[in-house]
């Protein structure tokens, strides 16, 4: 009864309302007072009404990198070249942040095809990675990621709804953005609206307040917007961001050319006497300068560097938010960069350290791909790097000689050359990615080539544990008792084959006493990985697929049991024991 005669008062205070105004103001009142009000369809409320409703994508940043949608739960991603990982909920986006915080280099790769929800709400399905950077950069481009993010309603709220006669036609109840955002955007222009107060609005700290009417409701919303709006940032705001810590470019559009692999998680260290070095550490470091100004469309940051066009440009700032800054500049240009405080300002690896350490030890290949092909033939075999620029690469019979020197590629990143005519997959400039007191990595970004190298030094003669593995290996000779790929036993495809295992990195295979073929073993400790036995089988047939980097799970002086993760997931099994 009282909602019936809150509505019958509506009505008959309208006709009064209509008489005392011949047009609509932005708020026309309904019952002669300012606690309930019209907003017009068109108006400057409205609008703020639809941004502050407007789904926020931001929340899953660290996935698709554009704020102006976000992906449906649920989604399968990988880091790293991991085992998919399925996305269900924000707690399972929230355990990935963290993930990729702990990493130093956190490659993300979605599967397609996705869902993505709009900033109206609505949903379409993107079938590549180049759609959904098309997506974000027509959003950006058309500037329809205009949201107020620090402010929410609280639901339900009601709504009344008027004629152009102003007669009230009925009551609407809001249960969620996504209904308010839509009743908003469908309206016609002229058309009225009437909000059943109070209600309460929620700002992002938590912090609830109750709007009693219009005005107050257009001034706090109002307010929401300039305090959390992109347009706000100032030149004194991003002088302290970009002083704060160091930045990792994650984007680089120049003139609609993609280069993100060439500059991908290079650290940008900016000054205070203006310069701005980009680089370091494996990358030679490039010296630019910056400075930032306040213009009438927002703030700018302006770069420039001598030998580095991708960059030199002055920035429109877009989009900031803790640890994220999007620069943009006219179509097809755009550098996205993440602070990074974990990692220290930007130094250059000294080509002399890294040619020390290359002339100290041998290393052993435990990877090398090259144009997406891995290259197992050459699966623990040995560079050795000698001081007066030769290098060699054996398996401990056959030797290859090249080469070397270290110098800066075409990006300008520390690499090292290797020439050698009779191994076109090792011959190559590759760009040094990591380096530890055990291992060295080299990759080339979006070209798969790549490289992994272990260090050994005296032939590990000073690890009881290798070489105490290394003297029952050679105690033989010894059957394959078991071999199995998942559950799949596939023993007897080895039946009557012994194995001896012999100095030089020499593994002979005989039936019935006679040779029929050689190959390349090895056993070293991997420091991530623990004991490993290397095979090399070079050759067509079931002892193929014998090559690979096993893990040494037990032995006994009878019995060696080794143990793989392959890539695909699958476990396979290794068991030899004494003839």
């Amino acid at each position: 009864m009282k909602n019936l005669m809150k509505k019958i008062g509506y009505v008959a205070l309208i006709g009064i309302v209509s008489i005392l105004s011949s047009c609509q103001d932005e708020f026309e009142e309904v019952n002669g007072n300012d606690e309930q009000q019209t907003i017009q369809a068109n108006s400057t409320t409205a609008s703020l009404i639809e941004k502050t409703t407007a789904f926020d994508g931001s929340y899953d940043d660290v996935v698709d990198e554009s704020s102006c949608f976000a992906l449906k739960f649920p989604y399968t991603i990988s880091i790293n070249g991991t085992a998919a990982i399925t996305i269900t909920s924000m707690e399972d986006l929230q355990g990935i942040k963290v993930t990729l915080a702990g990493l130093d280099n956190g490659a993300l790769e979605i599967s397609f095809p996705v869902t993505i929800i709009l900033s109206d709400h609505s949903e379409i399905v993107v079938e590549n990675r180049e759609q959904l950077l098309e997506l974000a950069r027509d959003c950006v481009e058309s500037a329809t990621d205009n949201k107020i993010r620090c402010i929410d309603f609280v639901y339900p709220i009601s709504l009344f709804t008027f004629n152009v006669d102003n007669q009230m036609t009925g009551e609407v109840m809001m249960e969620s953005d996504m209904q308010m955002r839509r009743f908003f955007s469908e309206l016609e222009d002229n058309e009225l609206v009437s909000i059943s107060f109070p209600i309460t609005l929620k700002k992002s700290d938590g912090t609830e307040i109750i709007v009693e009417n219009n005005t107050d409701l257009h001034s706090i919303l109002s307010t929401a917007g300039n305090e959390c709006d992109r347009n706000t940032l100032n030149k004194e705001i991003l002088d302290a961001f970009l002083l704060a810590c160091q930045l990792e470019v994650r984007e680089v559009l120049r003139d609609n050319v993609d280069s993100t692999d060439q500059y991908f998680e290079s650290i940008m260290t900016f000054s205070q006497d203006g310069t701005v070095v980009i680089g370091g550490g494996t990358s030679a470091p490039l010296t630019g300068t910056w400075t930032t100004q306040n213009t009438d469309s927002g703030v700018q940051l302006t770069l420039d560097f001598n030998a580095l066009v991708d960059f030199s440009m002055t920035w429109d700032v877009y989009e900031w938010e803790p640890g994220v800054i999007k620069l943009y500049r006219d179509a097809g240009n755009r550098i996205i960069l993440k602070k990074r405080c974990d990692v220290d300002p930007v130094e250059e690896i000294d080509p002399d350290t890294l040619r020390a350490i290359l002339n100290e030890c041998n290393w052993v290949i435990k990877k090398v791909k090259n144009q997406e092909e891995e290259v197992r033939r050459l699966l623990g075999y040995e560079f050795q790097f000698m001081a007066d620029g030769t290098v060699t690469l054996s398996n401990g019979t056959n030797l290859s000689e090249g080469t070397w020197e270290i110098g800066l590629n075409n990006q300008l990143q520390l690499s090292v050359m290797i020439s050698m005519s009779n191994e076109p997959e090792v011959s190559f400039e590759w760009p040094l990615r990591e380096l530890t007191d055990t291992r060295l990595k080299f990759e080339v970004f979006g070209t798969d080539h790549e490289m992994t190298l272990l260090r050994v030094c005296n032939d590990n003669a000073d690890d009881g544990d290798v070489v105490e593995i290394r003297d029952i290996a050679m105690d033989g000779p010894w059957n394959i008792a078991l071999y199995k790929e998942a559950e799949v036993d596939l023993t007897t495809s080895f039946a009557g084959m012994e194995f001896n295992f012999s100095t030089m990195n020499q593994i002979e295979v005989s039936v019935n006493q006679d040779f029929i073929a050689t190959g390349l073993w090895r056993v070293l400790r991997d420091t991530e990985e623990g004991l490993k036995c290397y095979l090399n089988f070079d050759t067509d047939g079931d002892l193929l697929e014998l090559t690979d980097d096993w893990k040494v799970v037990s032995i006994t002086s009878t019995r060696i049991e080794l143990k793989d993760d392959s890539e695909e997931g699958n476990l396979k099994t290794l068991v030899f024991e004494k003839s």
